[in-house]
C-alpha cells in the first residue's frame, strides 16, 4: 500500500488513473508490473462517481529520482 496519501484524481493522467502508468513518477507499468495501490472512488461534483486503479513502480528508490526529475 501507498505510504503517502494519493494525489488528487484530477492531477493525474488517464495512464496513472487507469494503472498503466506510475502514479507518482509516469513511468510506463507493463502487465503483472508496479504495486497495486487498491482500487479508488472518486465521486466528483458532477457526474458520476467512478472507480480508478492507481499503482506504483516497485523499485521506490528509482521511482523517487524519476519524480524529483
Amino acid at each position: 500500500m501507498a505510504t503517502r496519501a494519493l494525489p488528487s484524481i484530477t492531477s493525474l493522467t488517464e495512464a496513472q488513473q487507469r494503472g498503466w502508468a506510475c502514479v507518482w513518477c509516469k513511468a510506463a507499468l507493463g502487465i503483472g508490473l508496479g504495486d497495486d495501490l487498491g482500487v479508488q472512488r472518486a465521486r466528483p461534483a458532477t457526474g458520476a462517481a467512478f472507480l480508478w486503479f492507481p499503482r506504483q513502480c516497485p523499485d521506490r528508490a528509482a521511482c523517487q529520482v524519476r519524480e524529483g526529475a
